[in-house]
C-alpha cells in the first residue's frame, strides 16, 4: 500500500463583493502590505543607481587627473555593491508577493465563478453555450487577474520609481527637468485613444475564442460518430472556419498591445535630445545649473531610466484596457454565490405518474401518454429499444426541462417542489459520470475532510476499492478509464 495523502480544504476567506474589484484588493491586504513596503525600498532605492553611477564618473576622472585614490574608489564601489544587493533583494520579496497576490485572486474569481456555474440550471447553461463559459473560468478570469497583477506591479515600479526619478530630475535643473519630462503624457495620452481599439478588438476575440472552444469540443466528442456518417469533411472544414476567424481576431487583438510600446519608447526618451544640449552648457557652466561630469552621468542615467518606467506605464494602459473587456464578460457571475440548500430527505410516499409527455428543446415529443403508479418499497425497471426515451424517463423527474402531464410524489406536483425538496426524492445517475483524472479519495471528497470509506461503504465498493493497489489512493485516469462503467457509476 503506498503512501497515503489527505486532500487539504481548500477554502479560503470570501470575499464580501465578489462583483467589485476592489474587493478582491481588499481581501488580500496582508499579501499587499508585504507588497507595500518592500515596493517602496526597491522603487525609492532606485534613484541610488544614477547617484553611485555618477560619483563613480566622478571618481574615475579623479583618480586619472591625480586627485582621488584607488581606495576610494574601491570603497565607493562596494557601498554601491550593497545598496544595489538591498534595493534587488527588496525587488525579489516584491514580485513573490506579486505573484502571490495574482494566484489568490486568481483562485478566488474561479471559486465564486465555478460556485455560480453549478446553481445554473441546466436551460441556462445551454444557452450560454459550452465554449463561451469554458473561455470565460479560464482565459477570462486569467485575463483579470494578471490585469491586476500588473497594475498592482506598476503602481510601485511605474508610478512610484517615476515620482522619485522625477523628483531626483528636478533637484539637479527643474528647467531641464521639465522639458524632459514634456513628452511622457503624449504617450499616455496615445495610449488612452488606444482603449476603444483594444477594447473593441479583445471582445471579439473573446468571442471567437468562446466559437473554436465550443467546436473543439464538439469535434473530439462527436468524432466516432462523424466518422461513422461520413460527417468528418463537413465538420473539419467547419473547424478550419473557427480556426481562421480565431487568427484572424487574435492578430487584431494583439497588435495594438504589442506594436505600440515601442512607439511609447521613442517618445518618452525625446527629451534626451535637451540634456545633450541643455546639460553640456550645464557642465560648460554657461547653463541653468552648474554641473560638474557626476551631475551630468546622474541626471542622464536617471532620465533613462526614467523613459523606459514611463513607456511601460503607456503600455499597463492597453494591459488594464484588455482586462476590463474579460471582467465585463464575467461580471454577472461575479456575484456571492447563494448557499446550497440542505437536502430535505422525503418520506416513502406514493409516486403517481399521469399522461406525461416529454420533449427536448426544439425537438419532437420523445415521451408521450406515459401512465404508471409506484408504490413504496417497488422496484420498476424500463427496457426498451436503444434511443426509446428510458434515460429521458429519468430525466423527466429531474424537471430539468417543462413537461405536459402530472408527476406527483404523495400528492404534491414534483414540478412545484424547491431544489431542496426534489433532491430529497430524486437521485439521477446518467450515462456519462464526470471524473477527475485524481485519486479514488479526491472524486469522493472533492476537497472536504471526510472518510471516504463510508461513501464506499453505501454503494457496496469497499472491498473492490481495498483490493486496488493503492486503495483509496489509486488514480482513476482521464475520465476514469481505469474503472469499469459501473464503477464509474
Amino acid at each position: 500500500m503506498g503512501r497515503k495523502y489527505r486532500m487539504k480544504n481548500t477554502e479560503r476567506v470570501p470575499v464580501r463583493q465578489p462583483d467589485r474589484v476592489l474587493s478582491y484588493f481588499e481581501n488580500q491586504r496582508p499579501v499587499l502590505a508585504v507588497v507595500t513596503v518592500s515596493g517602496l525600498i526597491y522603487n525609492l532605492g532606485l534613484v541610488v543607481g544614477p547617484w553611485f553611477e555618477g560619483q563613480l564618473a566622478q571618481y574615475l576622472l579623479g583618480i586619472l587627473n591625480g586627485n582621488e585614490t584607488f581606495a576610494a574608489m574601491a570603497a565607493l564601489c562596494a557601498g554601491y555593491l550593497i545598496a544595489i544587493a538591498v534595493v534587488q533583494g527588496s525587488r525579489f520579496i516584491k514580485r513573490l508577493y506579486v505573484r502571490k497576490f495574482a494566484n489568490n485572486i486568481n483562485r478566488s474569481m474561479k471559486q465564486v465563478l465555478y460556485a455560480n456555474l453549478v446553481r445554473k440550471d441546466k436551460v441556462e447553461l445551454e444557452q450560454a453555450g459550452t465554449g463561451t463559459l469554458m473561455t470565460k473560468a479560464i482565459s477570462d478570469v486569467d485575463a483579470c487577474a494578471e490585469g491586476m497583477r500588473k497594475f498592482t506591479t506598476e503602481i510601485f515600479d511605474t508610478g512610484i520609481a517615476l515620482l522619485a526619478y522625477a523628483v531626483m530630475l528636478l533637484g539637479y535643473d527643474w528647467r531641464l527637468a521639465l522639458l524632459c519630462l514634456v513628452f511622457a503624457p503624449i504617450s499616455y495620452y496615445i495610449a488612452e485613444q488606444m482603449k476603444t481599439l483594444v477594447q473593441r478588438t479583445g471582445a471579439a476575440n473573446k468571442e471567437s475564442t468562446g466559437r473554436l472552444s465550443a467546436a473543439t469540443l464538439d469535434r473530439v466528442s462527436g468524432a466516432l460518430t462523424y466518422r461513422v456518417y461520413g460527417c468528418e469533411p463537413q465538420r473539419d472544414a467547419a473547424y478550419e472556419a473557427c480556426l481562421q476567424d480565431y487568427e484572424r481576431t487574435a492578430v487584431k487583438a494583439g497588435l495594438p498591445v504589442a506594436a505600440m510600446p515601442p512607439l511609447y519608447g521613442v517618445i518618452s526618451t525625446t527629451g534626451v535630445l535637451f540634456i545633450f544640449t541643455f546639460g553640456a552648457r550645464n557642465v560648460a557652466g554657461t547653463g541653468w545649473a552648474a554641473w560638474d561630469i557626476a551631475a551630468f552621468t546622474t541626471f542622464l542615467s536617471c532620465f533613462g531610466k526614467l523613459a523606459v518606467k514611463s513607456s511601460h506605464a503607456a503600455k499597463l494602459f492597453n494591459a488594464v484596457q484588455k482586462a476590463q473587456v474579460s471582467w465585463g464578460r464575467i461580471k454577472p457571475l461575479m456575484r456571492q454565490p447563494d448557499p446550497l440548500p440542505e437536502e430535505i430527505p422525503a418520506k416513502p410516499e406514493t409516486l403517481t405518474v399521469n399522461k406525461l409527455g416529454f420533449a427536448y428543446r426544439g425537438g419532437a415529443p420523445v415521451l408521450q401518454d406515459v401512465t404508471f403508479t409506484a408504490q413504496p418499497g417497488r422496484i420498476f425497471g424500463i427496457t426498451g429499444a436503444v434511443a426509446c426515451g428510458k434515460s429521458t424517463l429519468g430525466k423527466a423527474f429531474l424537471c430539468e426541462l417543462p413537461y405536459t402531464g402530472s408527476i406527483q410524489y404523495g400528492g404534491r406536483e414534483m414540478a412545484g417542489m424547491t431544489d431542496a425538496e426534489r433532491c430529497g426524492v430524486v437521485g439521477y445517475l446518467g450515462h456519462d459520470p464526470e471524473l477527475l483524472s485524481d485519486s479514488i479519495r479526491n472524486n469522493i471528497l472533492l476537497g472536504r475532510d471526510d472518510d471516504a470509506w463510508k461513501y464506499l461503504r453505501a454503494v457496496c465498493l469497499e472491498d473492490e476499492v481495498k483490493a486496488m493497489p493503492n486503495g483509496l489512493d489509486t488514480r482513476v485516469g482521464d475520465g476514469g478509464v481505469r474503472l469499469s462503467g459501473g464503477q464509474q457509476q
